[in-house]
């Protein structure tokens, strides 16, 4: 993968940001990916990706202040810049060009398994 490629973390992330309204904090970032992925994810792993997203230029993030919160904590919010949706546009053709036609190929590799099977029985 180029350097300019998304890994597949990074993407679960940025789209989370655009599923929740294209601005995100990590606590409910953490809870959709969760409910999204159907595994747990550590907040601090959702931290990282945050931040190497940001040094790329892909994300950008601003401090709430805790009076603005309601909640007595300073959060940072980040959303997704022009150049982030581009690179996740991007890493989504390039996904849907390597899966393109690759339902007839896994159906004749499962009939191949099932006929393999049959054999042995």
């Amino acid at each position: 993968m180029s350097r300019r490629g998304l890994g597949e973390f990074e993407q679960q992330v940025m789209l989370g940001i655009l599923r929740l309204g294209g601005e995100a904090y990590s606590v409910p970032l953490v809870l959709e990916l969760e409910e999204r992925s159907g595994r747990d994810v550590a907040q601090a792993a959702v931290f990282i990706v945050l931040r190497r997203l940001e040094e790329k230029g892909l994300l950008s993030s601003r401090l709430e202040q805790a009076e603005a919160t309601g909640s007595g904590r300073t959060r940072r919010y980040f959303k997704l810049e022009s150049e982030g949706l581009a690179r996740l546009k991007e890493s989504r053709r390039v996904l849907t060009r390597f899966w393109d036609g690759i339902d007839d190929v896994l159906e004749e590799l499962n009939s191949s398994i099932d006929k393999t099977l049959e054999a042995l029985r």
